[in-house]
């Protein structure tokens, strides 16, 4: 009786040559008939008798021989047909399973397989189930293990076929839930007996991967990234700059990475999942890494997703200074509110206080303290892109030459400034304030970046760009052509380390008391309010360069009508009093109670309202009897158009004035078909406010 190994090993063999058996009675019978013969052609040849005879034993010999090749030459039949060999091993197996050739000849079967199947000698194929089991033998040839339907005595069996060697598969009837897709423990501890059994690894990619756009590469070693390559597509070569035979593949990966991503699959964070990883011969481009074994060797799979990281990163970034310039508008309405009642205070003390009493220089830096903090209101606004915008068509060029004198009085004596005008500069629609402190703001960042380091010079330069050159300059989306300020500077440079957070608020490396850290973030409000954009481009030792791009104004192509005449310029009201009545609609009562008590004060008359809902009801009271609305635009509940809108009825033909710390294009749209409507941003003094209210009650008349 042979072990199972003896059985194993046979089941393995390529097939024996079975020796046939000597039969004498057959062999006789056979040289019987050719001497027959002999005899009988005899006179037809005219052959003597010793001819004859020489004939005879000619052909007998010739008989003899040739039945002893067919006899001896025996049959190529397989091992397991009538030999226990192959049974042995398939015996191990519980389900129905037999041993084929690659052209589906069954060469070995257990009992289970001729109950289920028969004793077919080959593999049943017909239908739908022919090109499945067709696709299992091809996958089983490279060396990997598939399913397939085989169909016999009208049932449709689902089937697992393995490789055994390199010309036999196992091929195992399985049910609908069977699970994987590895041999039973039983006939895995006997398959590993002999390492010739063991299915073969991989030897080469599969055509899908060899021709993917990722890197695939086939790797042979225990630990992934000690593992030799196989095999690389060219795929790898362009995305890793790398994968020869043989090179160890954690070479491709770049060691901090290597290491990092080694941590991540001993901890099962790879299985299924990619793992980031950074590429050695560059290590700012990163790949997602995707790792499978299958029979001992790796198949790694490299997907180059830098682009994709560097859109996430400036989405992330977008969406953080989007959410801190909510924040930052929010604070600085608040904020602007708050002030516009110490203003308001300040004017009410400073008539009680003029100038020899003794709380006259204390309420004096009261004001200071309180125009500063109204100046960094200001700038949280710009950041936040709800700065009050008074947009007018600017010539570039005569911007930066008028603006160039002042910036030479901030730069200091040691910081050389040199200017770079651009041929054919295009005009731009922006805020003629709001775009010199953005230049301003660039140039004091480049003084103070130089002087840090002993001096330098700082360059501004105006031109036209093209849409390509605008791309190729740092604006990804450009469309038509831009106008160009850039400032830039010979001084250190901005470190990678901070180059992703020069834009937050309150974000400086200037030390305790020299910055704000809003300069920037400045910078960013302004141009992103003007339909603009800004890019930053500096490398460690070779300066900074900071370019601003905004949409080139393009004049209508009608023929330009005669100019108007100039509107006259409201005269300034020396005298602050007047007369008439006001509606006053403030949700903030510090606002709002200070405000009525001096335009009381001015002889006027105030009817407050501490809501959108309580104005509404006012006016309908006091229908066709006042004279001037003034209301904040963001209230809870009814806001300032909405009550426009719904009190016109009630307030006929009396002007309108809108207070508030946003932008004035924040709601501009939605006073659309308004008119005799006016804006005034806070914060507010009372001088101001007086003013206004005469103005506009003295148009009205």
């Amino acid at each position: 009786m042979r072990s199972r190994e003896e059985a194993l090993s046979l089941a393995m063999a390529e097939p024996q040559v079975r020796k046939g058996r000597f039969d004498p009675l057959t062999a006789a019978a056979v040289v019987f008939f050719l001497m027959a013969v002999a005899f009988a052609s005899a006179p037809a040849m005219n052959a003597g008798p010793t001819t004859l005879a020489g004939l005879m034993l000619l052909i007998g010999l010739a008989g003899v021989a040739c039945l002893g090749l067919f006899v001896l030459r025996g049959s190529a039949e397989p091992p397991g047909a009538s030999e226990p060999g192959a049974a042995g091993f398939l015996d191990a197996l519980s389900e129905p399973a037999a041993i084929a050739a690659p052209d589906g000849r069954v060469q070995a079967a257990n009992a289970a397989w001729k109950s289920a199947i028969g004793l077919a000698n080959r593999l049943p194929k017909s239908g739908a189930s022919a090109s499945s089991l067709f696709a299992a033998l091809t996958a089983a040839r490279r060396g990997e293990t598939a399913r397939a339907a085989i169909k016999a005595g009208g049932a449709e069996h689902e089937a697992i076929v393995s490789p055994l060697g390199e010309r036999r598969f196992l091929v195992r009837l399985t049910g609908p839930s069977a699970g994987g897709l590895a041999l039973p423990s039983a006939a895995l501890e006997v398959l590993t007996a002999f390492s010739g059994a063991v299915p073969p690894p991989p030897k080469v990619l599969d055509a899908f991967a060899a021709a993917s756009p990722f890197g695939a590469a086939l790797l042979d070693g225990e630990d992934p990234f000690e593992a030799k390559i196989v095999e690389a597509n060219p795929a790898l070569r362009a995305v890793a700059g790398g994968g020869e035979k043989g090179q160890a593949f954690g070479d491709l990966i770049d060691p901090a990475s290597r290491a990092d991503a080694t941590l991540k699959l001993a901890a099962g964070q790879g299985s299924g999942a990619p793992v980031e990883v950074r590429l050695a011969h560059d290590p700012a481009r990163i790949a997602h890494l995707y790792l499978s074994k299958s029979d001992g060797r790796w198949v790694a799979y490299l997907v180059d997703v830098s682009e994709q990281k560097q859109i996430e990163l400036q989405l992330a970034q977008s969406q953080k200074m989007q959410a801190i310039g909510q924040l930052a508008g929010g604070v600085a309405h608040d904020f602007n509110n708050l002030l516009t009642a110490i203003f308001m205070q300040l004017d009410v003390l400073a008539t009680r206080h003029p100038v020899g009493d003794p709380s006259y220089e204390g309420l004096n830096e009261i004001k200071q303290t309180s125009t500063r903090a109204a100046d960094l209101v200001r700038k949280l606004l710009a950041f936040s892109r709800k700065q009050t915008v008074q947009r007018e068509i600017l010539d570039l060029g005569e911007l930066i030459s008028e603006f160039e004198v002042l910036l030479r009085r901030v730069l200091y004596e040691d910081v050389k400034l040199t200017t770079d005008y651009g041929r054919n500069l295009p005009q731009v629609r922006a805020d003629r304030g709001q775009l010199e402190t953005a230049v301003m703001n660039l140039a004091v960042n480049a003084r103070d970046s130089v002087r840090a380091h002993g001096g330098g010079s700082v360059k501004i330069r105006t031109a036209r760009v093209t849409q390509e050159q605008a791309q190729a300059l740092g604006y990804p989306t450009a469309r038509g052509d831009q106008a160009l300020i850039e400032v830039s500077d010979d001084g250190p440079g901005i470190p990678p380390a901070v180059m992703d957070k020069i834009f937050d608020p309150f974000f400086t490396t200037k030390p305790v008391g020299e910055g704000t850290g809003l300069g920037l973030a400045t910078v960013y409000g302004i141009v992103k309010q003007s339909d603009g954009w800004i890019a930053v481009d500096s490398k460690p030792g070779e300066g900074a360069a900071f370019r601003i791009f905004l949409p080139v104004h393009i004049p209508s192509a009608m023929l330009t009508p005669a100019p108007a005449p100039a509107a006259p310029k409201r005269p300034v009201a020396r005298d602050l009093s007047g007369a008439g009545r006001i509606l006053f609609v403030e949700d903030e009562d510090a606002v709002r109670g200070v405000a009525a008590k001096l335009l009381r004060a001015r002889g006027y008359e105030v009817i407050e309202a501490a809501s959108g809902e309580e104005a509404l009801a006012l006016a309908e009271t006091h229908a066709g009897t006042i004279d001037l609305m003034i209301s904040d635009v963001v209230m809870p509940g009814m806001q300032g158009p909405d009550l426009l809108k719904q009190a016109r009825g009630f307030l006929g033909s009396a002007p309108v004035m809108f207070i508030s710390g946003y932008a004035e294009s924040e709601f501009s749209d939605l006073l659309e078909g308004e008119t005799n409507v006016s804006f005034l941003p806070k914060p507010i003094d009372i001088k101001t406010l007086a003013e206004r209210v005469k103005q506009e009650l003295q148009n009205a008349a």
